[in-house]
């Protein structure tokens, strides 16, 4: 074994708020059980799946790795920071360490074959799932959480990314890592950002289904805006999204086409 793909832990923005310990514990706690391992089976060289979230409600658009940390909105923001530090710690206490911390920011899709998916636990808590149920009649209505943010239709605003691009993301750093030594920090974005009933009206036109809506009042933690600046991708990882919103939607919606149901248990057990 050469490197380990860190992916591992909890990522509910809401569930965090109710159950910070547990975050804390997963993705911290776990974070640090990880590195142990590894130093004792004489492995170095890490990817750790960080986030967006770790820059808080940063003013300042789009949202490079020198702005300001440390003011996450909720504990799940503050568990990728803690694990963060835990790993530029390590990296700095030996030289043999080569870690890179990849910030995402929102991915979303599926492969363009419609045979891998996102299959949520429960209720979905990111935006594209609860959608797609909604379209294929599994759920009633799609809650939106705000609408009198700060922003131009008052719905959140986010960067989202195809999975596969953030897939080729992780090739290209796990290359970048394996000839340098240290941490490094990379956002993983397109640049981009679409507010929640953009990404609604580009969905009802791409899949010809009318989504009903409920606005709630805005969930804790959440931020009215969030994109990104993936220049330094582009620059040190000769990184950069090719895939476009709609794209990003059709194969999403190919996937729930074919598997309404997520994977049978029959191909689980194959």
């Amino acid at each position: 074994m050469e490197a380990v793909v860190h992916c591992a832990g909890l990522k509910a923005v809401g569930e965090s708020v109710r159950e910070p310990l547990r975050y804390f514990d997963t993705n911290v706690s776990g974070s640090v059980n990880l590195c142990q391992a590894m130093a004792e089976a004489g492995v170095f060289d890490l990817l750790f799946s960080s986030s967006a979230t770790v820059y808080g409600d940063c003013e300042r658009m789009p949202l490079d790795e020198n702005c300001p940390l440390g003011l996450p909105t909720n504990p799940y923001g503050h568990s990728k920071l803690m694990a963060e530090h835990v790993m530029k710690s390590v990296a700095h206490s030996d030289p043999r360490w080569s870690i890179g911390l990849l910030r995402y920011f929102n991915p979303i899709g599926a492969h363009p074959s419609g045979l891998l998916g996102e299959v949520p636990c429960n209720t979905p808590n990111n935006l594209l799932p609860f959608l797609l149920q909604v379209a294929n009649r599994l759920r009633p209505a799609l809650h939106i959480f705000g609408n009198d943010y700060p922003t131009p239709d008052g719905t959140g605003v986010r960067d989202y990314l195809h999975v596969m691009d953030l897939a080729d993301g992780h090739l290209k750093a796990l290359d970048r890592i394996h000839s340098e030594r240290g941490a490094s920090v990379w956002n993983l974005g397109t640049g981009q950002g679409y507010s929640v009933l953009e990404v609604v009206r580009a969905f009802e036109r791409i899949s010809g289904k009318a989504v009903p809506l409920i606005y709630e009042p805005r969930r804790p933690g959440d931020v009215a805006a969030c994109w990104s600046d993936p220049a330094k991708a582009l620059r040190e990882l000769q990184w950069s999204a090719r895939l476009d919103l709609d794209s990003m939607l059709a194969d999403a919606w190919r996937w729930q086409c074919m598997n309404p149901q997520g994977y049978a248990p029959a191909a689980l057990v194959s």
